[in-house]
């Protein structure tokens, strides 16, 4: 078995499949690399599945050999809309692997680890390459119109410079005005920072500051300036090059929604159709402990109408003018439409989906699921995916401050730290069988506004290198507003204080400016944007990987701790005798045949190099 840095490799890229958009019925060239390493090759296949039957591909031709790599071609039929493969290997000696999309093995392997193609991808191609912020509007900017707005009923109101309640009752009724003009004034700071795409938290009427219990979807919330401060915004938004995201819950409503007041106690009400209620509807099925979240019933034709399908819903409604946004996230993804036995999951994605592509198919629909996404989304319905589980939960735990003690940490995060191979490990695993167009358009968070503070619970001084991976890794850097200025948060209350402008908070004047870089170095290096991924190393304190394109490749090192065993084969990149450094000033050494890095405590470093097919 090959070291890491000289193991055959593929993925979904255009350096390894020459289609990135297939239609069914095409045979697309696809490549695969092999270091002489393993020995000399007998042969090489694919291995696809064909409608439901494994089929073996004619042997692969040997395409090019640079610096003891061998580039093989063959053909990948897209025989149905989505198609899963891997790939045998050979030796004259009698050896064999397999390469699927988690790694190189020398036993058989399950297909749910397969590369996977599918002819889905329609994704905008604006968003290749972009860097999303989050922002919640009644925590990011007060503008002088909110001094003359009616404080909302179920509001405590807060000056900007208070202490945010983090615990206990009342935490989400805190109010401390933000509003939409006041993200218009500071679009910009989302410049300096390098944002392409802004997403807004949920900005209908609701009975809470976070407004994930919606009251109505009609309108735009008369606090954050109703429907023609929405409009301004993204018409500026527009004016700045900056997309705007919208946020839209259909997994339940508020227990004070209009529809829900409406078919409480009242079986006749058309409305009614729209939850779980009992007979007579004297008690509902809720999203959460507390009855204040009633489940919606996605059975209701109505409700359809209403929400999702055809150009009166409020998914077609946004999407036009006056408002023009750029896409919706769907908050709960995963748990859309399922209640007991009733399971609409995809039926309801779906119409969200052709709802967007009749209105502006040039929209991106990001769905969030939290935990594992791969189960739910293959990039059919949505294109893009917020989880947990392939970047946020690894790096956090990489990362870990295992001299702190915490009163809480983010439930399934884990409390005890884990090496640099388990994060590469976990990654692979997690991402690996994700279709290339939807893992390039995976949001990579550190943390939201659900969350904690990623920098709270790290290793002091960890974030820079965090945002590194952010900036680096496959997908779109996902940025919670207050993460560029260094603001931590134990909890998703604590990392809900408003930004200070002002300088009421002590905030970390240097961090911004690594967002800056890093935002720039993304931009102007569209290895990091759309390249593939190859890794290099992996220890208990160190990882390296370099992403690749056509044109170029871009080497990233990062480190927890010091780490003067870092090496890897002179043939695992080319060029870095001339290699240029991009952020860090880190040097690297060519000894014989091993490149060499003495990693630091804390490190991160970005070179470019040479094309690998150059």
């Amino acid at each position: 078995m090959p070291e890491l840095d000289l193991q055959p490799h593929h993925d979904g890229s255009a350096l390894y499949v020459a289609n990135q958009r297939p239609k069914l019925g095409d045979k697309i060239k696809i490549r695969i690399r092999i270091h002489n390493s393993i020995g000399k090759l007998k042969q090489v296949l694919i291995r696809q599945s064909e409608s439901g039957q494994a089929v073996f591909s004619p042997a692969l031709k040997p395409l090019v050999h640079r610096h003891g790599w061998d580039w093989y071609e063959g053909l990948l039929a897209i025989s149905n809309p989505e198609v899963n493969y891997r790939f045998f290997l050979e030796t004259t000696s009698g050896e064999s692997f397999w390469l699927n999309a988690t790694g190189l093995h020398e036993l058989d392997q399950p297909d749910r680890d397969d590369f996977r193609i599918n002819v889905h991808n329609n994704a905008p191609k604006w968003a290749t390459g972009g860097v999303l912020y989050q922002v919640m509007p009644d925590r990011f900017s007060r503008s002088t119109k909110a001094d003359d707005r009616e404080v909302p009923a179920w509001a405590e109101p807060k000056t900007w410079n208070s202490a945010v309640k983090t615990r206990g009752t009342g935490v989400n009724e805190q109010y401390f005005g933000g509003d939409l003009k006041g993200i218009e004034d500071r679009l910009a700071h989302l410049k300096k920072v390098g944002v392409t795409i802004l997403q807004l938290t949920p900005f209908f009427p609701a009975g809470s500051s976070h407004r994930l219990d919606a009251t109505s979807f009609d309108q735009v919330d008369s606090v954050l300036g109703g429907n023609a401060a929405l409009a301004s915004l993204v018409s500026k938004a527009h004016d700045a090059g900056i997309k705007v995201i919208g946020d839209l819950n259909l997994n339940h409503s508020a227990d004070t929604h209009e529809w829900f007041t409406a078919a409480f106690k009242k079986p006749t009400a058309l409305e009614s159709e729209f939850y779980y209620f009992s007979e007579g509807n004297e008690s509902y099925d809720s999203s959460r402990v507390g009855n204040t979240q009633p489940k919606f019933n996605w059975g209701s034709e109505e409700i359809r109408k209403r929400l999702v399908e055809g150009k009166a819903s409020i998914i077609a409604r946004g999407l036009k003018a006056p408002f023009q946004l750029d896409g919706w996230r769907v908050a709960a993804a995963g748990a859309i439409g399922k209640n007991r036995m009733d399971d609409y999951n995809r039926e309801v994605v779906n119409l969200v989906r052709e709802t967007m592509n009749s209105s502006n198919p040039d929209t991106l629909l990001i769905g969030d699921f939290g935990p594992d996404s791969a189960v739910h989304a293959q990039g059919d319905n949505f294109s893009a995916i917020l989880s947990f589980a392939n970047f946020t939960k690894p790096t956090w735990r990489w990362l870990w401050n295992t001299k702190q003690n915490k009163e809480e940490s983010q439930i399934g995060f884990g409390r005890k730290a884990i090496s640099g191979d388990q994060f590469r490990q976990t990654h692979n695993c997690q991402s690996g069988t994700t279709p290339w167009h939807l893992r390039m358009h995976a949001l990579n968070a550190l943390d939201t506004y659900e969350t904690g503070r990623f920098k709270t619970f790290a290793i002091s001084g960890a974030q820079r290198v965090a945002a590194g991976l952010q900036f680096t890794f496959p997908g779109i850097p996902h940025v919670y507003a207050g993460d560029e200025l260094g603001l931590d948060a134990e909890t998703g209350q604590g990392s809900r204080t408003p930004m200070p402008w002002n300088a009421e908070r002590e905030t970390d004047p240097q961090m911004i400016e690594t967002y800056a870089k890093l935002s720039q170095l993304r931009k102007h290096h569209r290895a990091l944007a759309e390249g593939s991924m190859r890794w290099l190393y992996s220890s208990d304190e160190a990882i390296a990987f370099v992403r690749e394109s056509k044109t170029e490749s871009v080497l990233v090192i990062a480190s927890r701790g010091r780490d003067r065993k870092l090496q890897f084969s002179r043939d695992a990149i080319s060029g870095a005798e001339g290699a240029r450094n991009l952020f860090g000033n880190g040097l690297l050494r060519v000894v014989g045949g091993k490149i060499r890095y003495d990693a630091a405590e804390l490190d991160l470093q970005i070179w470019r190099l040479p094309s690998a097919v150059r």
